[in-house]
């Protein structure tokens, strides 16, 4: 019997289990056949999300399988055909989801995908194709896998020959730095900051670290578990930063507890996804809240809080004045009577502030977070950072 024989018996064993696809590509990654009734569509989502190249990059190293996955939660599996040492043709088992997704966990996947430029028609056909990927245990496509694979090379593996990292890399791809790990701490003190100074601006700063790393990397199967630890652990540390920006250690603690719990309650993927994002703001609105200057008028504490919100634009007096119905000269006047500073320094001081959390926490160059910052220039920016914190920037980012 041949491959193709062989194939053709193994995908209709396999859909016994349900609407699972296989598909076959050649060397180049040219899509030879497919049982899927919408291949053209979902071949297309598999090239997009970077699992072909993936695919054949570790192909042509390697003759094991691999799983290939997305952020959406959406995972792949491959066995490789080979002439000798020569990648021949790779199949493939999917998509199915490893766990129960929501549209909202899918919209959340996605954006980690940001820079994927792609029409709404397209997500919602996206959604729409979604509806019909079943969902199939871990363990289950692992073995479809160890199937597969005899199918084509009629050879016996076990479950760890199974390359399961969703971002397989070829042997001679290059190795990660070794500061990797302290990109994530640097990501990591970043964010705390935040938390000790209550800035409720911390969206950027938040969405960048998630990037930086994907939370604690426990090696497990279940999905569930291994989110629950990971916000477990942040809300740790969040909890005794709060209590550091002001926070008072019975509130804190009380608090952190609660989340904990509701971790620790969570039965699905849903319940637990937006968890880390509510007490992160949750802790950052209180410390925000306790380290409120009692002293500043009304007016002037909305004027700060405009400001700490709209760091990104070009912020001057007359937008000031215009929030609180003052005239320019007295918000001025009114502003630094009760701050100390100028309402241009405050803004200054402020901006700097961001750029430190934004040095600590992300990899954009400082000419992106000057242009974030709406400074007009980068060496406007870097002459300003270094009247404030007596560094440049790069310095500042290096130390």
């Amino acid at each position: 019997m041949d491959v193709f024989q062989n194939m053709t018996l193994f995908s209709e064993m396999i859909r016994c289990g349900g609407d699972i696809y296989t598909w076959c590509y050649d060397a180049d990654g040219k899509l030879l056949k497919s049982n899927c009734p919408d291949a053209g569509f979902l071949s297309g989502v598999f090239d997009l999300f970077g699992c072909r190249k993936k695919m054949l990059d570790y192909g042509r190293q390697h003759a094991t399988p691999v799983t290939l996955g997305t952020a959406l939660g959406m995972t792949w599996a491959a066995a490789f055909e080979k002439d000798d040492d020569t990648l021949k043709r790779a199949w493939v088992i999917g998509p199915v989801f490893y766990r129960d997704v929501s549209m909202r966990g899918i919209e959340h996947g996605l954006q980690y995908y940001s820079r994927l430029e792609v029409s709404v028609a397209w997500t919602m056909q996206l959604y729409e194709a979604l509806k019909s990927v079943p969902v199939l245990q871990c363990t289950i496509l692992h073995r479809y896998t160890l199937m597969l694979h005899y199918c084509l090379c009629g050879e016996h593996l076990t479950l760890s020959d199974i390359n399961s990292d969703a971002l397989a890399k070829p042997a001679d791809a290059p190795q990660k730095p070794a500061h990797d790990r302290h990109k994530v701490w640097m990501a990591e003190q970043g964010l705390l900051q935040m938390v000790r100074t209550g800035d409720l601006n911390y969206k950027q700063a938040l969405s960048a670290s998630m990037g930086i790393s994907a939370g604690v990397p426990v090696r497990s199967d279940d999905v569930l578990r291994q989110s629950k630890t990971s916000i477990i652990v942040f809300t740790s540390l969040v909890c005794r930063a709060a209590i550091e920006g002001g926070l008072s250690p019975e509130e804190s603690y009380a608090l952190g507890d609660n989340y904990i719990q509701s971790a620790e309650n969570a039965k699905t993927m849903d319940d637990l996804d937006p968890l880390a994002l509510i007490m992160y703001d949750d802790f950052v609105r209180r410390v925000h809240k306790c380290r409120t200057n009692p002293n500043l008028s009304q007016q002037v504490q909305k004027c700060v809080d405009y400001i700490e919100m709209h760091l990104e634009e070009k912020i001057c007096a007359a937008d000031l004045a215009a929030q609180v119905g003052y005239t320019e000269y007295y918000l001025t006047h009114k502003f630094k009577e009760e701050t100390g500073l100028s309402v241009t320094d405050y803004i200054k001081f402020t901006k700097i502030e961001r750029a430190k959390v934004l040095l600590k926490s992300t990899d954009q160059t400082v000419q992106d977070i000057a242009a974030a910052l709406s400074f007009s220039t980068r060496n406007y920016f870097s002459r300003v950072f270094q009247e404030v914190t007596g560094q440049t920037p790069m310095e500042y980012r290096e130390k």
